[in-house]
């Protein structure tokens, strides 16, 4: 670089360079915008004999994107080996479930009195309110499972006062140049589901031809997270591994996302606005105190009307049990501790080359 003096003329600047060398200036990067990653982690779920899902979410690293406090992918898994979902009557508060399937089939029954059955591309989200149990179960006829299963976290106005409820939804695809989306939460693409929220948010699974590029138009307000399915996928020149989020802040009005694989691409778009409120989440409540989980868990051990009883659960292991033969899921031993509150980072994505210790809970 050239180290001739710059003169100041009226407020400007010149170069009084007598021979100045020419110089070819590169275009500016167009990815401008910041990726975390977040590696998933593989946990049980259900208790004995429990099917194996990948968990991206809650980490230590950070433990909500917008209201999402949850994320589990699963498959594509072989039944016949890990014998599929079978998950007995268990409870949840403060929350709302969302689960999607790629593959398969499971019929949910809840306190609530809905039984209804999980197809692949069609939503069903339960709202626990105050409180609400439930089971999940793959169905005889499904060979492959394979979906992710998501929490939404309900705002304190809305988490005791709203009722259970059960909404099922099958989104209409929005085509685009090369690919397709089916918005199952919140608002995409010109695509807006019906189904009741109590934060702004959005959910949507993401469709790329092989070698397509998508700019895709969000809301800035929101923070997002990129839920990888398959393919060989960047999100603004950042490769995110199958199961892994990439995340990125509030501020993006646009992300550019590529498949660079020679197959079709799949993945979830999850945000929303941040979450402000603080939350306390051990196994499946989410409370706002130590103490609270700890009445819940008291409420739920002792079968208490809080959370009703499911009616009609045929399990693996014969009617009302399941694979492991429980007819409903203990909970486990409350820590020694005082469970406190999840801190969340703030909503701007860190520098993905950093090393998190002890990043996963």
């Amino acid at each position: 670089m050239s180290s001739a003096p710059l003169v100041r003329h009226n407020g400007s600047m010149s170069n009084v360079e007598k021979h100045p060398e020419a110089r070819v200036c590169a275009p500016a990067s167009p990815h401008t915008t910041t990726v975390e990653i977040l590696t998933s982690r593989e946990v049980p779920l259900g208790g004995p004999r429990a099917m194996p899902v990948r968990r991206t979410i809650p980490q230590r690293q950070r433990s909500l994107i917008g209201p999402w406090c949850f994320a589990d992918h699963y498959g594509p898994d072989d039944v016949s080996v890990t014998g599929g979902m079978d998950v007995a009557p268990h409870p949840h508060t403060g929350l709302q479930t969302v689960s999607w399937l790629f593959e398969g089939e499971i019929e949910h029954c809840d306190s609530g009195g809905n039984v209804g059955l999980v197809r692949p591309g069609e939503v069903n989200l339960m709202t626990s309110g105050a409180g609400i149990c439930h089971s999940e179960t793959s169905t005889a006829d499904v060979t492959t499972l394979h979906g992710v299963q998501l929490w939404v976290a309900l705002p304190h106005e809305h988490r005791n006062s709203t009722p259970r409820a059960f909404e099922h939804y099958t989104p209409k695809p929005v085509t685009f140049d090369g690919g397709s989306a089916l918005v199952f939460l919140g608002e995409l693409l010109g695509s807006t589901s019906p189904v009741t929220c109590f934060s702004p948010l959005v959910g949507a699974e993401l469709r790329l031809d092989p070698g397509a590029t998508l700019d895709l138009p969000v809301d800035p307000n929101f923070e997002h997270g990129l839920l990888v399915d398959a393919g060989d996928v960047q999100l603004e020149g950042v490769t995110v591994a199958r199961a892994d989020v990439g995340y990125t802040g509030v501020g993006t009005p646009s992300l550019n996302i590529v498949n660079r694989g020679d197959s079709p691409a799949r993945m979830l778009v999850l945000g929303g606005e941040p979450f402000e409120e603080d939350i306390v989440m051990w196994w499946n409540f989410v409370g706002r105190t130590s103490e609270e989980i700890a009445e819940m868990r008291e409420e739920w051990q002792a079968r208490g009307a809080r959370f009703g009883h499911v009616e009609g659960y045929v399990g693996h292991g014969g009617p009302g049990k399941n694979k492991a033969g429980l007819s409903w899921l203990p909970a486990p031993e409350l820590p020694k501790v005082t469970i406190k509150p999840r801190q969340n980072p703030g909503p701007t994505a860190r520098n993905p080359q950093r090393t998190y210790k002890g990043k996963h809970e």
